[in-house]
């Protein structure tokens, strides 16, 4: 595994790179991976007009950048990601923001589609969910932890409407932006937080 991340980790890209290229496919009527339609092609514009407006209000906690200064290594948050994908388009714009406020961590990207290898070590109920988070140590590329692909609460949400109604549909999905617009990000701040922590707690 460790060196399926050292070749995969190559071709990673900046939180920038990552949203120029996912608005340069959909300039030509396109979306990133293996896949195209027209669906994923709404879900991609729908997801652009979220991170363009996230970018701009997502604010990361003081108490929580001073946290995160306070690591006493520097990290890698490398993530596996889609731009049609919409927990993706709720939480990179979070990434970003959680990276930018201390110089203990920078975000890289991948594409899954283009990672499948990567991607099959970090399954999750055996299917390929996104975002997936991997935290490296800088300085070696060791992974130190996982998170992903979505904040607790958002998982339960999700996972108490198929028991109900045996599906993620249209209604699911709904649901689960709003639980988004109302958590401001702050679950998924916490409990990446929480993540770091606990690597210097033994």
């Amino acid at each position: 595994m460790k060196t399926t991340i050292a070749q995969s980790f190559i071709h990673s890209i900046s939180y920038s790179d990552y949203r120029n290229k996912v608005t340069k496919l959909l300039e030509s009527g396109k979306v990133s991976g293996n896949e195209q339609s027209e669906d994923l092609l709404h879900y991609t514009k729908l997801n652009e007009v979220r991170m363009n407006r996230l970018d701009k209000t997502i604010h990361v906690d003081d108490a929580i950048s001073e946290e995160l200064n306070s690591l006493r290594h520097h990290y890698y948050w490398l993530v596996l990601s889609e731009g049609w994908c919409g927990d993706a388009a709720q939480l990179l714009p979070i990434f970003n923001k959680m990276a930018i406020s201390t110089d203990k961590i920078e975000l890289k990207i991948l594409f899954r589609d283009e990672n499948e290898e990567l991607m099959n070590f970090f399954l999750t109920n055996g299917g390929k969910a996104i975002p997936k988070v991997l935290i490296l140590e800088k300085n070696n590329l060791e992974l130190k932890g996982t998170w992903g692909p979505r904040p607790e609460g958002a998982s339960k949400l999700i996972k108490s409407y198929k028991q109900q109604y045996g599906v993620v549909d249209e209604t699911a999905k709904k649901e689960l932006q709003l639980w988004y617009l109302h958590d401001k990000g702050l679950s998924t701040q916490n409990e990446l937080l929480d993540k770091m922590k606990h690597l210097h707690s033994f």
